[in-house]
């Protein structure tokens, strides 16, 4: 397949590259376009598969002409919406790496003379709002609040390429559990030193997904004519974050008794602290009757594969 990539030097990215133009059995793999404002980090993620040609970068969309053909499309583009604080200038970012960037996908994918067959678009779970421990499948209701308000936005924009005769497939994906990256990255040097534990009383749920899991949802995506339309790519076992601290102390072999208060996090993160202090209960409706067996069903399994390749 010739595949067109938003968003591909991510930690989602990471494993999705190899993986679509790694190839097997013969079969030498897709060919990847990756959109991308930094092609040198491109070229340093990725020297295989660009010295093999799997792989080719373009800055703009401007740069692909109406006639160029792709088989599917995969938006994952969006800056890191944990990593600043949400002032109006970052929000502004976060608006235009989603929102915009999407708008300008569908765009070039009404002049483009060859439509993909399917375009698969990121979101996530926190389009539902602070939910406490309501149970979550993807006709449930949101709370208005900022990150649903940015979530609608950017499923609004891709749902846009349906009235192009695109199948559309909306991920809105949980906290992604694998190593290197996510939100494991940033707690194993505190958890590794015992200085972990449960945010905010720790009752608030998790709604979390591997790694792995992602990669092959996404791959069904691409393949699977039937599916369309919003699916919750989470595990099937959301779990409260004192669960997550536990299991994680204990897979380390190290304490984790320092807990963090909600008025903590408010003041050094102002309206961001709601990511951690928050959460969503969601689970996997459409994927499950749609007979997908995880690859990590439970948390632990997630965990013990991420520190194993992290070893």
């Amino acid at each position: 397949m010739d595949i067109l990539i938003t968003g591909g030097t991510g930690f989602i990215g990471s494993l999705l590259i190899p993986t679509l133009t790694g190839g097997s059995d013969g079969d030498p793999g897709d060919r990847v376009t990756l959109l991308t404002r930094n092609p040198d980090k491109v070229a340093a993620t990725y020297p295989e598969q660009i010295a093999s040609g799997r792989v080719r970068v373009i800055r703009a969309f401007d740069e692909l002409g109406r006639d160029a053909r792709f088989d599917a499309v995969i938006n994952l583009a969006g800056e890191g919406i944990a990593d600043r604080p949400w002032s109006s200038q970052r929000k502004r970012e976060l608006h235009t790496s989603r929102v915009s960037l999407t708008e300008a996908l569908v765009d070039w994918l009404r002049l483009a003379r060859h439509k993909p067959s399917v375009l698969i678009s990121g979101s996530a779970v926190g389009w539902y709002g602070n939910q406490g421990d309501r149970l979550l499948e993807e006709q449930a209701p949101a709370h208005d609040e900022y990150t649903h308000q940015l979530c609608q936005q950017w499923e609004q924009a891709a749902l846009a390429a349906e009235s192009l005769g695109i199948r559309v497939c909306i991920v809105r994906t949980g906290v992604v559990i694998g190593p290197g990256g996510g939100m494991l990255r940033r707690m194993l040097p505190l958890f590794s030193l015992g200085l972990g534990g449960p945010i905010a009383g720790g009752e608030q749920f998790i709604s979390w997904v591997s790694l792995a899991d992602v990669v092959h949802v996404i791959l069904r995506l691409l393949c699977d004519r039937d599916m369309r339309g919003v699916y919750n790519l989470t595990g099937p076992r959301p779990i409260s974050n004192a669960e997550f601290t536990q299991t994680l102390s204990r897979l380390l072999r190290r304490p984790a008794f320092l807990p963090v208060p909600a008025t903590v996090l408010k003041m050094a993160m102002g309206e961001m602290a709601t990511l951690l202090v928050n959460g969503q209960r969601v689970l996997p409706s459409r994927l499950l009757q749609a007979r997908y067996n995880f690859l990590h069903a439970t948390l632990e399994s997630a965990l013990r594969a991420a520190l194993a390749k992290r070893a």
